[in-house]
């Protein structure tokens, strides 16, 4: 079983550079994770890594589809082992890098997505409940036929109470069961997993100087960009942290001390989603990066690697 390495963490733990070293080291290429990052023309807000900060080596799933595409985990799944694939028949290490729980449990856990069903209709009459009822009420729905996935999902990952709830509808199976189900059948892949861990003081410090650099870089002006290109409100991707709270500034709705505060506030809540979600994985390699350098990081996982027969 040929090996693929996953790195995982929350956002602003390191992920990005660690992955770089390690590829350079490893002659691997990198296969992104990050539900934001497949989009093009978002780059300030999604952390996406330049072309410098690159440095040569190749990425997959960035700038993948347009800003009001819809990309489903299904689709990531798919993608994500075509790209494996290519990576492995040029004898490189595929290297999984991102913060996306659900991308990675997709890969991890061979989450089976042929046998899902589409039903718009009910998605948009769900939808509208929401809107008029509140998130809350539909999460009591979810709640009422599938305790395990409510408790898994927050009450505003709308989306995902919604796919919970339509999969409970044509199957009368909850949604736990079909991943369960899916678990049963081995992974293709040997995954090694390596999770970047940060003491929450630090990591919250660490995301307030990111979003300051992001509206440095002109993050106002990225999203001004993508209005003025037909992006709205409405658009898929403009929902990501860090979009929604400056097209509010953006449409006079709010102050932008207000907006830097909500979207630091909401990043710091995200990354502690994040972090209590991949605490749940088992076989993760830890490593603390925030009490070491750079160096003594990648000589860590260079040593756990190489444990596996990876050659660093």
């Amino acid at each position: 079983m040929k090996n693929v390495v996953i790195i995982l963490g929350p956002t602003a733990s390191g992920k990005t550079k660690l992955s770089i070293e390690i590829a350079k080291l490893a002659g691997g290429e990198i296969i992104s994770a990050d539900s934001m990052q497949i989009y093009k023309y978002m780059d300030i807000g999604t952390a996406k890594p330049d072309m410098e900060e690159r440095e040569g080596i190749r990425h997959y799933l960035m700038d993948e589809v347009y800003p009001d595409e819809e990309f489903s985990v299904a689709r990531y799944q798919e993608t994500a082992l075509k790209y494996i694939k290519e990576i492995q028949s040029k004898n490189k290490l595929p290297i999984i890098v991102g913060g996306t729980g659900l991308y990675i449990n997709s890969l991890i856990y061979n989450i089976n997505f042929t046998e899902t069903i589409s039903d718009w209709k009910l998605r948009e009459e769900l939808k509208a409940e929401a809107e008029e009822k509140g998130n809350q009420y539909l999460h009591d729905k979810l709640q009422s036929i599938d305790p395990e996935a409510a408790a898994k999902i927050h009450v505003n990952d709308l989306k995902r109470i919604i796919r919970a709830i339509e999969v409970y509808e044509y199957t009368k199976q909850p949604i736990s069961y079909h991943q369960e189900v899916s678990r049963q059948n081995p992974p293709e892949y040997n995954y090694i997993l390596i999770g970047l861990n940060v003491d929450r003081k630090i990591l919250y410090e660490r995301i307030e100087k990111r979003v300051d650099l992001m509206l440095e870089k002109g993050l106002i002006d990225e999203v001004k960009k993508l209005v003025a290109m037909g992006y709205d409100k409405n658009t898929i991707a403009m929902q990501g942290i860090g979009y929604k709270e400056v097209l509010q500034y953006i449409r006079g709705e709010k102050p932008l001390d207000e907006v830097v505060y909500i979207l630091k506030r909401d990043t710091r809540h995200y990354a502690k989603r994040q972090m209590t979600w991949f605490r749940r994985i088992p076989g993760v390699h830890w490593v603390d990066s925030d009490g070491n350098s750079e160096q003594e990081i990648v000589k860590n996982v260079s040593h756990y690697l190489a444990t596996y027969g990876i050659i660093l």
